[in-house]
């Protein structure tokens, strides 16, 4: 490929990809912000009465939770140390079938360990939180059992 040519590429991707992310989320933001306006409107003219607040408070997406947030560690851990281990284990039949230069297999290690550590540090976040924020679920827990 010519140097133009990797150049305009780097530009897309460097600059006019990230800009257009940005764009597209605020654009999410400003649609669901007019949606949810045109409903409030609707609703206060067909009953003057109506609480805004409530209802307002009735359609905010809901937060996650923080079970959910640590269940989502957890099987982000359990899926990225599985493919860290993966590709160990393929490093390792590289190994023993043999035909593969050191400098592969070194790099097939090192990608492995590296996403096994990533998968790994994903499911100690998971047991610390979940020591540390137990007192904060069980109050969320207690919270969600008295609005049902």
């Amino acid at each position: 490929m010519s140097d133009n040519t990797v150049g305009i590429i780097f530009i897309i991707c460097a600059v006019a990809l990230p800009v257009l992310i940005v764009w597209l989320n605020n654009r999410k933001k400003i649609n669901e912000t007019n949606q949810r306006t045109q409903i409030v409107l609707a609703a206060i003219e067909k009953n003057a009465e109506t609480d805004v607040e409530d209802l307002l408070k009735k359609m905010a997406p809901q937060k996650k939770l923080l079970k959910e947030k640590l269940l989502s560690k957890l099987l982000w851990g359990g899926i990225v140390s599985l493919v860290g281990l993966s590709c160990i284990a393929i490093g390792l039949f590289l190994d023993f079938k043999g035909g593969t230069s050191t400098k592969d297999l070194a790099m097939q290690y090192w990608l492995g360990g590296s996403i096994f550590a990533i998968g790994i540090a994903f499911l100690v976040n998971y047991a610390v939180g979940k020591k540390f924020l137990a007192k904060e679920i069980e109050a969320e827990e207690k919270e969600m059992t008295t609005q049902a």
